[in-house]
Order: structure tokens, then sequence, then C-alpha cells
């Protein structure tokens, strides 16, 4: 049995699960709702305050699919109550971040700004202290799509190894290479 996938997803106050008959599962909460559509294989059942998930057999593709789905929807319960935050910080001379809405402005070194829009399902902010690194901080409900959102502003100017420089994720440790002076 599927370690993650046999322990049941309990469902929070003001937190509701409902499968359609084509095994699409919502759950609804304070913060919005999330859709996921579940293969045919996986039964869901909504019990009173929790979610349960069995596989009909112990093949390799069932095995898998098990634990994906029950994380999956742990995933959106977590976001419909709570929600995820993600910051970016821009390290780097002249970099900077500024937002129109969910239109993301970035400076980044290049010749021109490069103009990111955001899905309207994410709330976008950016902030820039005196004397610290410009965030970008993405807040919304959808795990997978502030991860997804985030890899990409990421993906515009990755920290290159000699100076760092570049967008990382806050708390993220970059591994610096020695320079050309260093094997001297």
């Amino acid at each position: 049995m599927s370690r993650i996938g046999k322990q049941p997803v309990t469902l929070p106050k003001g937190v509701t699960a409902t499968v359609s008959s084509d095994n699409v599962l919502t759950v609804k909460g304070p913060k919005g709702e999330l859709k996921q559509a579940i293969d045919r294989d996986i039964k869901v059942e909504v019990k009173e305050d929790h979610l349960e998930f069995t596989r009909p057999t112990d093949q390799i593709r069932h095995r898998a699919l098990h634990g994906l789905y029950r994380a999956l929807v742990f995933n959106m319960v977590k976001g419909v109550t709570d929600g995820y935050k993600r910051q970016l910080e821009l390290i780097g001379v002249g970099f900077k971040a500024s937002n129109q809405g969910n239109v993301l402005d970035l400076a980044l070194g290049y010749s021109h700004n490069i103009i990111f829009e955001i899905p309207k399902e994410l709330k976008l902010a950016t902030s820039q202290e005196k004397g610290e690194n410009p965030k970008i901080t993405l807040e919304g409900v959808d795990k997978q799509l502030i991860g997804q959102v985030a890899a990409k502003i990421r993906s515009l100017r990755k920290p290159e190894p000699y100076k760092g420089k570049g967008v990382r994720y806050v708390g993220e440790v970059v591994r610096k290479k020695a320079g050309k002076a260093a094997g001297k």
C-alpha cells in the first residue's frame, strides 16, 4: 500500500469536497475553489470530515497514481484554507521590479525591460526597501500555478555561479565557483 495514498485527507471546517460523475474533484474553501480531474481507476470517497483514496490493483501505474492524487488533493485543501506564497529576490546592480496590477515590469540588466503578465488567479506584489534587494511576492490558492510562474520568472535571469547575480527564491542558496585568480 502507498504510504502517502493510504493516509486520509482531513477537511478543515469551512471546506467542502464533491466528486462529480466524471471523477472531477471540487474543493471549496474560504480562499477559493479548485478542481482536479482524477484518473477513473482511483476511487475517492468523501466522508464527513475527510477524503479517502483507494486503488483497484497493485499495478505499478495504480500505485503511482494513488499517492499522486492524494498529494494533489492535500495541496488543494491546504491552498483553499491557508493559501500559498512564494517570494523571489533580484540580486544585481540596477535590477528592479515593479508592477501595475498583474503586469510585472522587470529590469534585469538586458537592453530592454521585460514585461511579464501574471495569471489573474494570483496576487502580485513588489517591494524595494533601502539597503535590501527588490522582492517579488506571489500569492494564491493553486500551489502548482504559483510554482510554475515563479520558476518562469526565475528563468528570465538565473543566478550565475561566480557572483550569484540574478533572480532567486528567498532563502535559496547558490553555490559559487572560484574565479580564474583562484587557480594561481
